[in-house]
């Protein structure tokens, strides 16, 4: 019996412990373990760019080359690191291009493979290419010196004839100049404030042209976005200038994305006792301050072709003038026709033979819808060298207007300039 008991005391014992190992199987004691330390990765070529929508961030270089994360310490995103700025250059050349036909009206529905741009010779591949109709702005620049004073009820209508151009986004400012420069009215496209500026002109001493075309560039143009230009009613012949010249200001023009629209007045025969009674006008003995008054009548100078357009210029000149001598006038002539021809504008003759009407209607429509063309140089150049253009169209009796020269600026802000 005894035995028996004993037997049934081990197989109980047994089957206890196998049912508390069973349990410990059922149910085990997790333990943690630490994490294991950051490590600092190299940077690696491969898979640097995110997929598309993937939320993956690229790492950012440090200046060591290393890679760092742009989280903070618990896990924040810090965005972009303010001094970590990538800049991209672009050395695309874009102007704006006109082309007309041979009675000066604007040819539409070109298309890019219609035109070729060669750059010192060599032809290049157009990149950029657009052809929409834009809303422009101009600036309008009147001579109130004393030679334009027997004139200047023509050039205000011709300047109120250009305003009557206008639709409703174009914008216009007003400036006026004799030996100062005045701006007469905001950048707006309300006719109503235009027509008044441009009726409330005041005569004044001297003319400083080049200071007032230097104005327009530096403090008008620059900081316009878009389709712009300048129409200036003028002689061409300045006498007091002294911060500005003929040659810094036709420099700054070739590196203007604006075309220039000078509409010449010969005052010469009025002023100096030609014409009209010889000398009944305002001011008939006093050009300008500096001038010796006198002179001889002269022919008014020609040189009109399609419709008023003036081609050609010379050199620049040197010495300063007092605007009492023909030789003077024939610079001042020049000196428009060069402002004309390195912005791709076109000069106008006031007289009887020319409709400014007509012109001005032409003005506005070139300026709206304008093509712009844009390549890569295949030389880049060195900053301030200038590149000759030549700009092509594949159809036969077109006239094409646009720069002929660019000058090398930074790589992303190129200049161009020319005819």
């Amino acid at each position: 019996m005894k035995r028996i008991l004993t037997g049934l005391f081990c197989v109980m014992m047994f089957g206890l412990t196998g049912f508390a190992q069973s349990g410990q199987t059922t149910r085990p004691r997790v333990a943690s373990t630490p994490a294991p330390a950051r490590t600092q990765s190299p940077p690696t070529m491969q898979n640097d760019t995110p997929a598309p929508n993937s939320g993956k961030r690229p790492p950012v270089l440090t200046g060591n080359g290393t890679s760092a994360p742009p989280v903070n310490a618990t896990g924040e995103d810090l965005g972009v690191v303010d001094d970590e700025i990538i800049k991209v250059e672009t050395n695309l050349v874009t102007m704006p291009v006109s082309v007309l036909d041979r009675s000066g009206r604007f040819i539409s529905g070109l298309r890019q493979q219609d035109f070729q741009i060669f750059e010192n010779g060599v032809q290049q591949k157009i990149e950029y290419f657009q052809s929409v109709e834009q809303p422009f702005t101009v600036v309008l620049m009147i001579d109130v010196s004393p030679s334009t004073a027997y004139q200047i009820n023509e050039i205000q209508d011709a300047a109120i004839a250009f305003v009557n151009q206008l639709r409703q986004d174009d914008k216009v400012v007003v400036i006026s100049f004799d030996e100062r420069v005045r701006v007469l009215s905001p950048l707006t496209s309300n006719r109503n404030v235009l027509r008044n500026a441009i009726m409330q002109v005041q005569f004044g001493d001297g003319t400083s042209l080049y200071e007032a075309v230097d104005y327009t560039i530096s403090r008008q143009l620059r900081g316009i976005e878009g389709r712009k230009a300048v129409v200036m009613f003028t002689d061409g012949v300045d006498t007091t200038s002294r911060r500005a010249s003929y040659q810094s200001t036709v420099k700054q023009v070739e590196e203007l994305d604006a075309l220039i629209y000078p509409v010449r007045y010969d005052t010469y025969a009025g002023t100096f006792g030609g014409g009209n009674g010889g000398g009944n006008y305002p001011y008939p003995q006093r050009r300008r301050r500096g001038g010796n008054g006198g002179g001889v009548l002269g022919d008014i100078l020609g040189g009109i072709l399609n419709g008023g357009v003036v081609i050609g210029g010379g050199g620049y000149p040197g010495g300063g003038a007092s605007g009492s001598s023909r030789g003077e006038y024939e610079t001042g002539r020049r000196y428009l026709e060069d402002l004309a021809r390195n912005s791709g504008g076109r000069t106008f003759e006031a007289n009887a033979n020319n409709n400014l009407d007509a012109a001005f209607a032409g003005i506005a429509e070139e300026l709206r819808r304008q093509y712009s063309v844009g390549y890569y140089p295949e030389t880049v150049g060195t900053k301030g060298e200038r590149k000759q253009i030549r700009v092509r169209v594949a159809r036969p009796n077109l006239v094409v207007r646009a720069k002929n020269s660019y000058i090398v600026g930074d790589q992303n802000n190129q200049k161009f300039a020319g005819k």
